[in-house]
């Protein structure tokens, strides 16, 4: 059973693979119940009804913009028009100026661009749930400086901590690494470019890999021991 002060998400999301790397990703952040994922606007919407409805609603809504049936700014265009009290984080590969600007139209609080690595989905929670909270703890009285306040949460980072032994210089090579290669890269080929040891090169890999920022597959038909290759994630 959640927490009654869970934040309850859903996800809005087509591609059951990334909705449930969405959902991974959500069960590993604390304060966040994932409440259900729809994965068409038109499921969204319903379901957004029925737990308003239900005396259960969803507070925060993970939303893809490109969507089969209707696009994500017109899903939150009419969340807004039916009065449904829910906050939204558009989560897309999209990048165009237009649409940025009318997700802020449509009440978007938060935007995510795709690919992006757990660290950054969790800063982008952990300050959505600041905001959240300052929102409830002044929903009765509230000055200008308190609201304020509360938006300020969201446009101020907080500190991504990483694991103990990674350094953020290194893991941005690695990661530039690997967006300018098309084909995957293994550690050993790290090494070669960057001049760092293999065990330090497979530790940014792996640290990648479980953040889901690339994928991790074995490399057959090498002489030696076997090695897993990886690949930025482009979708």
């Amino acid at each position: 059973m959640p927490e009654q002060d869970e934040i309850r998400v859903l996800i809005v999301e087509d591609e059951p693979l990334t909705a449930e790397a969405h959902a991974a990703y959500l069960q590993r952040m604390p304060g966040f119940t994932h409440a259900g994922t729809a994965g068409t606007g038109q499921a969204a919407l319903r379901q957004l009804t029925d737990a308003a409805a239900s005396g259960a609603p969803i507070d925060l809504v993970l939303m893809d913009m490109n969507l089969p049936d209707l696009h994500g700014l017109d899903v939150s265009r009419r969340v807004r028009t039916a009065n449904l009290d829910c906050d939204i984080i558009a989560i897309t590969a999209m990048r165009d100026l237009q649409v940025v600007r009318g997700a802020v139209a449509a009440g978007v609080v938060q935007y995510l661009i795709k690919p992006f690595t757990y660290a950054t989905f969790a800063q982008k929670l952990t300050t959505y749930r600041e905001f959240h909270r300052q929102l409830g703890e002044r929903s009765r009285v509230t000055s200008q400086a308190d609201v304020d306040q509360a938006f300020n949460s969201l446009r101020t980072p907080s500190p991504v901590t990483l694991p103990k032994g990674l350094a953020e210089g290194t893991l941005a090579a690695v990661t530039e690494l690997l967006k300018a290669n098309s084909e995957p890269v293994s550690a050993t080929e790290v090494t070669e470019a960057l001049g760092i040891s293999r065990v330090t090169a497979r530790r940014y890999l792996e640290h990648l890999a479980d953040d889901g920022a690339v994928l991790r597959t074995p490399r057959y038909g090498t002489p030696g021991r076997p090695e897993n290759e990886y690949t930025w994630r482009r979708d």
